[in-house]
């Protein structure tokens, strides 16, 4: 016997079914980016009034005081402001208008020219004066924007989000065409302003130093000597044994000076470096540390000769400090290629606290490498280990530079064989 059907159907069993009557729920009638856009427009008109003010106010008051000593300086500190409110302006444009820029490059610093030419590099910063242009032409379009979609807010609602978009399409124009990063060539020509300035006070430094080392050490040994060979040659006939004795005075004094003059001929370019390569030149100055000191050279090949002395007394002057400062028990020196970059690594276990304004040559140091497109980082907690990174760009040694490394190795070995035979 079948079971009895029944007929009520589908909607009776759905007629007490409270998800059926329930509404939708409500929504705004614009999307999310609409109302971005919409909110976008309506804050113009206080944030162009703020950067409006700020403009007429600091930077013109600046321009007008440009005769007296303080109208430069207050123009520079004006344009660093509105670095800041072009800071503020991107991203405010990324966070509602979705419109992606990167950040401008920092000022490079300026390294010795003090305050005078930090003031000059804000002065001639392109993106100081384009951030000042866009915040003074920024205030009728602010009022207009405002004014528009407020009213079209109340008014012209259907058709507010094709208003709000063709109004932001404007702001996304200017925010990419004023606020965009410098042109990289533009970056660079500022770059290699300050670090020609560092290139020149460098050599110029050590030109002095150079100087200064043959005036009291070498030169003054040699005019001692000249005046003992000509008292040794007035006595010769009335005291042969005295002069005798000057003679050998002087022999001690040249010497004194060949040695003198070799250290200083080191100090500008080790003869080691020159004909054996980094390896052997890091070695030799390792031997010389008052800690010991492990040096690992990973290299396939020679970099160009100018790289290749600026590691080498990146790594004298590194090693002179822990010596120096450091306190450390040992010492280790890593030197590799990676791509096109040749990294250098000192460490030592000492007390740490080194830094750049430590006042022990590392500022100089870092400076130094940056005038070669280098990086220099130190990490140095109070207590240590103090590690310290330097990486300079390889450059391959020329042909004409490799071919001259061989005589020049044949020429050192016959003067030191000739100075050997005469002592």
């Amino acid at each position: 016997m079948t079971a009895p059907t029944s007929s009520a159907g589908p909607a009776a069993s759905g007629a007490g079914d409270p998800d059926r009557d329930r509404l939708p729920p409500a929504r705004f009638a614009f999307d999310l980016p609409t109302w971005k856009e919409i909110t976008y427009l309506l804050v113009n008109l206080p944030v162009s009034l703020v950067g409006f003010v700020y403009v007429v106010s600091v930077l013109a008051t600046g321009a007008a005081l440009t005769v007296t000593v303080v109208g430069l300086p207050l123009l520079a500190v004006g344009l660093m402001g509105a670095r800041v409110l072009g800071r503020l302006e991107r991203k405010r444009a990324r966070a509602l208008l979705g419109v992606r820029i990167d950040e401008p490059s920092p000022l490079p610093p300026a390294r010795t020219q003090g305050w005078l030419g930090r003031c000059w590099l804000m002065l001639k910063d392109p993106v100081g004066w384009r951030t000042a242009l866009y915040e003074f032409i920024r205030l009728p379009w602010g009022v207009l924007t405002f004014a528009v979609t407020l009213t079209s807010l109340f008014v012209l609602w259907p058709v507010l989000p094709f208003i709000a978009r063709g109004l932001t399409n404007v702001d996304r124009a200017l925010v990419r065409g004023l606020l965009s990063p410098s042109d990289e060539l533009e970056r660079r020509i500022a770059e290699l302003e300050s670090d020609r300035g560092v290139v020149v006070d460098t050599a110029a430094a050590d030109l002095r130093r150079i100087e200064r080392d043959l005036h009291d050490g070498a030169q003054a040994r040699l005019v001692n000597l000249a005046m003992g060979l000509g008292l040794a040659k007035e006595k010769l006939l009335e005291d042969p044994d005295a002069a005798a004795e000057m003679v050998a005075e002087a022999h001690g004094e040249v010497k004194l000076a060949l040695q003198e003059l070799r250290d200083l001929a080191r100090g500008i370019h080790p003869a080691v470096l020159t004909d054996r390569g980094l390896d052997a030149a890091l070695s030799s100055v390792a031997s010389r540390c008052t800690v010991p000191v492990k040096v690992t050279a990973d290299l396939p090949a020679r970099p160009a000769e100018a790289i290749e002395g600026i590691a080498y007394f990146t790594v004298s002057e590194l090693l002179q400090n822990v010596s120096k400062h450091s306190r450390a028990r040992s010492a280790s020196v890593d030197v590799w290629r990676s791509d096109d970059r040749l990294l250098i690594q000192v460490r030592d276990d000492g007390r740490g606290g080194a830094s750049l304004d430590g006042g022990t040559g590392m500022r100089g140091l870092a400076e130094r490498l940056s005038a070669v497109d280098g990086l220099f980082v130190v990490d140095s907690p109070q207590g240590g280990p103090t590690t310290v990174t330097a990486e300079l760009p390889w450059r391959d040694r020329t042909a004409g530079s490799a071919a001259g490394t061989a005589p020049r190795a044949r020429r050192a070995e016959r003067s030191k064989r000739s100075g050997s035979s005469k002592r």
